[in-house]
């Protein structure tokens, strides 16, 4: 039996109260429930299945941008900088993301090569852009053009930025080659550092509040 055949239907309210927002629908079990604005510390629940609806943020639209824009000048700089440097005798080598990424490639390993370069570098730098666009409109409370179709990507892309895997696979390889070589961490590994908190702060923002708080007109 489904979650929403076993719950009960929540009785209705006294009316609309000071902060009511409409009509909304759980995205677990489709129960319709009277939306609210959360205020502060307050997390709202679907009244059948008990799932997170929404949550009280004290990020603004402009707090968002500006996290975007820091996460986009770290992820550049991390793609730029060596991330580390293995030292044998006087030999010396720094890596880049993209110098491992064709590394691998010309090793035979490009299936590899095409995840790590789609997971770390693609789908990150395209959800950043798409932030960027989209709170770029909101800011001013307007929908930015493609706003539909950008929120539907959004969505989809959130599992598969996988720079915090990256991080914490590169740190475990660096202690693990102290034992051999000469290891030097590059601004290139704590730009990654930093973005991975950055992005950490952003899963906290349940993005679907730009539907209400920018104008339909103009949604695509």
């Amino acid at each position: 039996m489904s979650t929403s055949a076993r719950c009960k239907p929540a009785p209705p309210g006294p009316g609309p109260a000071p902060g009511a927002q409409g009509i909304g629908i759980c995205e677990y079990c489709d129960t319709v429930y009277r939306q609210r604005e959360p205020r502060l510390n307050q997390v709202i629940r679907c009244p059948c299945c008990d799932a997170v609806q929404a949550r009280h943020h004290a990020v603004d639209i402009d707090g968002m941008l500006a996290l975007a824009v820091a996460a986009l000048i770290l992820f550049l700089i991390a793609n730029v900088w060596p991330i580390v440097t293995l030292g044998l005798g006087a030999e010396q080598n720094s890596a880049t993301l993209w110098g491992m990424i064709i590394a691998m490639w010309q090793h035979g390993a490009q299936l590899v090569a095409m995840v790590v370069a789609a997971t770390l570098f693609f789908f990150p730098l395209n959800k950043m852009l798409m932030l960027g666009w989209l709170l770029a409109f909101a800011r001013r409370g307007r929908r930015a053009p493609g706003f539909g179709r950008m929120m539907v990507a959004l969505h989809y892309l959130q599992p598969w930025t996988m720079s915090e895997v990256f991080v914490l696979g590169a740190l475990v390889a660096i202690v693990k080659a102290r034992t051999y070589f000469d290891v030097m961490p590059e601004p290139g590994i704590y730009a990654y550092g930093a973005l991975t908190l950055l992005i950490t702060a952003f899963s906290g923002i349940d993005l679907r509040r730009l539907w209400d708080d920018t104008a339909e007109g103009s949604a695509q």
